[in-house]
């Protein structure tokens, strides 16, 4: 009930409004948003890659059916990654972006659209020295993401891609996908999906998660361990020891504020450990959607206001 009510919220204008306009929110927002400009993800990125990695993903407006609002906001990665470039960031931070921003939307075209905006942001990452990752976005994007992602593949061989465990697919997806040279980011899912496509209870999404990280583990390509769950940290070492995989063979991704002590135990334990950055001026649907993500988010994002640790 609690998650419904969250994501409801994220498509909310008035619930939006009252986030925005209450001062008590504006702390908690910039704990996990580094803020809305280049600028601000830029000094975050110099603050984070002292003793970890960094994932840039710009806020823009999603969903966006603007062929003009989806070049906009390609824009705004080319900016940052050329920023991440000229100031040696580029070995360190990568950027994360989402089809739904690059003009997936567009009535006419919209897939071509996406791939051609998502393909000049790989340029742009090329030039810089960097990398790109599509995120996954809710299962009707499935097919079209990894599509356009194999296209991507043949001129950028490193661009990532998200599988989410709590959809039933996604076994089968991770054992298409592990491959050498394949990114694959493992989140367990951030949207409110029917019974048909995704496991709906914790114990079933968890057991899937461990399932498919096992496949990716014991496969060729590189996995990101994208998890703030102890437990999973946990299995995603004894998995790594058991492949033979060395420190550098995968990593951990953890959001940009949630745990930060753990991502610098992590990293000082001599593991890849990356933040996840978002920036923007359209952070609220971003915001929502990760105290949804699962219900216990909401704790950590408030006991990480708290305490601080």
């Amino acid at each position: 009930m609690l998650r419904s009510a969250l994501l409801a919220g994220a498509r909310s204008a008035r619930c939006r409004t009252v986030v925005e306009r209450t001062p008590m929110m504006r702390p908690i927002v910039d704990r996990f948003v580094a803020g809305t400009t280049v600028d601000d993800a830029i000094h975050t990125a110099h603050v984070i890659t002292a003793d970890r990695l960094v994932s840039l993903d710009h806020l823009g407006e999603e969903d966006t059916t603007d062929p003009g609002q989806a070049a906009r906001n390609v824009e705004a990665y080319r900016i940052a990654l050329r920023r991440l470039g000229d100031e040696g960031l580029a070995t360190k931070a990568e950027v994360s972006v989402k089809l739904s921003a690059l003009g997936k939307a567009v009535s006419t075209d919209g897939d071509k659209i996406a791939l051609d905006n998502t393909r000049l942001i790989c340029v742009a990452a090329d030039a810089a020295g960097t990398i790109v990752t599509v995120d996954m976005e809710d299962h009707t994007m499935t097919d079209t993401t990894l599509s356009i992602v194999r296209e991507l593949r043949k001129d950028f061989p490193s661009t990532g891609v998200v599988l989410q465990a709590y959809l039933r697919r996604t076994e089968a997806d991770c054992a298409d996908l592990a491959y050498q040279g394949s990114r694959i980011r493992l989140c367990k899912g951030a949207y409110k999906e029917p019974a048909s496509v995704a496991y709906q209870n914790k114990s079933e999404v968890d057991a899937s998660y461990v399932r498919c990280l096992r496949i990716l583990m014991e496969g060729k390509g590189y996995p990101m361990v994208a998890s703030h769950d102890a437990r999973m940290i946990r299995i995603a070492e004894e998995l790594a020891i058991r492949t033979n995989r060395s420190a550098e063979d995968f990593e951990f991704q953890m959001l940009y504020g949630v745990r930060p002590r753990t991502q610098q135990e992590i990293a000082a334990r001599g593991f890849r450990m990356r933040s996840y950055v978002p920036f923007g001026t359209e952070w609220y649907p971003y915001f929502m959607r990760r105290l949804a993500e699962r219900p216990a988010n909401l704790t950590f994002f408030l006991n990480s206001l708290v305490h601080r640790n």
